[in-house]
């Protein structure tokens, strides 16, 4: 059974040089409104999922907290049957480290939104209003608007007329664009905020490329100034660089390297390393196109493109004072990468010289396709649970059926009369809304994985009639059965989600990139 983690000694923790990982189990939203500095979120409900890639070893301490330590509790029983043997829960959690007098703080992802303002303030990363930028568009000013963001992403809207070019790859593709513009075109660099466009603008000033500007406040201060995002545009495709392009962002690989620390490793050093992993948590990041990694990887390496390791940095390198390697095809985009993270101040920081180029000269070979996207337990889960088409529970619904995912998911479509019992907060609130344990249940989600879990987990609770929607909302929706939509049944308002994009309301738009722009504050006076 996990041991209880006293406040001060978290504390202590937390300024130390010891590996260990601080993971908060509640949801994003919950998270987003208030958590400790230092701890990274992976929710109770996908801890099946995220947990062995984030902490790769079992031995590794892990600390887990919530709000009052109930969840966190639960929690832990799940980690340790996963294989963790050093399992420590917050006492009192959240709660009581405010209690004893300890700091929070609120937003997601904040060591990389904290550092991307301190890179605009520091080194004057040049940025232009929406407004402006819309004057002069309508006014036949050339410009070329580059979107920072995920392929996904762009594809759901975009400033019109951008093309996509993820963060990770602008120092490798910048050259092969600029080329082809005429000398009077401006650079536009944006996200749907700040951190990415600061981050990109910031690439291509120090590669010393003229006429470039970060979209101030993104996509978020388009839709603000009153104009319209682009929907469902899709040019995502990403030419192979010429031999210049490549050239060009090698030789400005190497000066990162040398002005930021960045070590390289080749192959015989890379397997040194690997070896390590075995002993101690290794982080092995592959920062390419999700394309590339699926056609070819160095075995072990996980793929987490380069655009978002800077902009998730607390997501990558969950355990605190691990090694981080990256990896490309060459050493541009890796390097890149690692650069950043020194910056950020992460000590132990290599890029692999040559990446799968230089691993498969050496005679070895690559790893294609991705890892398996099943929770832990959920093959077991589907041999000892019933599954039911949705034919079946549409033409039979049983007097009880939960949904197990978050609220925005429950309220976009459920089966009708369907009840909101969020998998973080299963054990906790069933009993308020299947008192008697001998109702049958129905269990639902999104495409069946949460729910084959929960329904593990009703079992364990003695609920004796349970089965599971087989391929969730997903198939039922294929197969055109009704819908209810909303938050039919939710009496308070679900704080489990965190609006984003278009998503969020007006206000707050503006409060969260006011929020997010004061982080520089401080760094005003800091000397480059």
């Amino acid at each position: 059974m996990a041991e209880k983690i006293a406040a001060q000694a978290l504390k202590g923790l937390l300024e130390g040089a010891a590996p260990f990982a601080l993971i908060d189990v509640r949801e994003a939203g919950e998270y987003n409104s208030s958590h400790i500095p230092g701890a990274s979120l992976i929710a109770r409900r996908q801890l099946e999922l995220s947990i062995k890639p984030a902490v790769p070893l079992t031995d590794t301490h892990v600390v887990l907290c919530d709000d009052d330590g109930r969840r966190a509790q639960l929690a832990a029983a799940s980690v340790e049957r996963l294989g963790y043997r050093r399992v420590s829960v917050l006492d009192g959690g959240i709660n009581r480290w405010v209690t004893d007098g300890f700091e929070t703080e609120w937003g997601s992802n904040v060591p990389s939104k904290d550092f991307g303002e301190k890179v605009e303030v520091v080194n004057h990363v040049p940025e232009i209003e929406a407004k402006e930028l819309a004057e002069r568009i309508a006014k036949g000013e050339k410009f070329v608007i580059l979107d920072s963001r995920t392929p996904e992403e762009f594809r759901r809207f975009c400033i019109p007329g951008g093309r996509s070019v993820p963060g990770g790859e602008l120092s490798l593709r910048i050259t092969d664009i600029a080329k082809k513009l005429d000398r009077d075109t401006t650079i536009i660099v944006n996200c749907a905020g700040r951190t990415r466009s600061i981050i990109g603008t910031r690439v291509l000033q120090r590669m010393g490329i003229p006429n470039v500007y970060g979209l101030k406040n993104g996509t978020a201060g388009w839709v603000l100034a009153g104009h319209k995002l682009e929907t469902g545009a899709d040019r995502v495709q990403l030419a192979p660089p010429s031999a210049e392009g490549v050239a060009a962002a090698e030789a400005y690989a190497a000066k990162l390297a040398a002005e930021d620390g960045v070590r390289s490793l080749d192959v015989a050093g890379l397997l040194d390393v690997i070896e390590r992993g075995r002993q101690e948590v290794v982080y092995l990041i592959d920062v390419r196109t999700a394309e590339e990694y699926a056609a070819g990887h160095i075995p072990g390496f996980r793929w987490f493109p380069g655009g978002q390791a800077v902009q998730r940095s607390d997501d990558v390198a969950v355990v605190k004072n691990a090694p981080i390697v990256f990896a490309c095809d060459g050493k541009a985009r890796a390097t890149l990468i690692a650069s950043w993270y020194r910056q950020m101040g992460y000590r132990e920081v290599y890029a692999v010289s040559g990446g799968t180029s230089a691993w498969t000269a050496s005679g070895r070979s690559l790893e294609r396709g991705v890892p398996d996207e099943a929770p832990v337990g959920y093959r077991e889960a589907r041999g000892h649970v019933k599954a039911v088409s949705p034919a079946e529970l549409h033409a039979s619904p049983p007097p009880a059926i939960i949904f197990v995912d978050t609220s925005q998911d429950f309220a976009r479509g459920h089966v009708p009369g369907a009840r909101w019992v969020p998998r973080g907060w299963l054990e906790l609130w069933i009993g308020d809304v299947v008192p008697s344990k001998s109702t049958p249940v129905a269990v639902t989600c999104l495409n069946d994985r949460g729910s084959m879990l929960a329904a593990v987990t009703l079992k364990e609770l003695g609920y004796q009639r349970v089965s599971v929607l087989d391929g969730g909302m997903a198939a039922w929706q294929k197969a055109g059965l009704p819908l209810e939509k909303g938050l039919s049944g939710v009496m308070a308002p679900p704080t489990d989600v965190v609006p984003a994009g278009p998503d969020r309301n007006f206000a707050d738009m503006q409060n969260y990139l006011r929020w997010e722009e004061a982080l520089g504050y401080k760094y005003a006076s800091v000397k480059h």
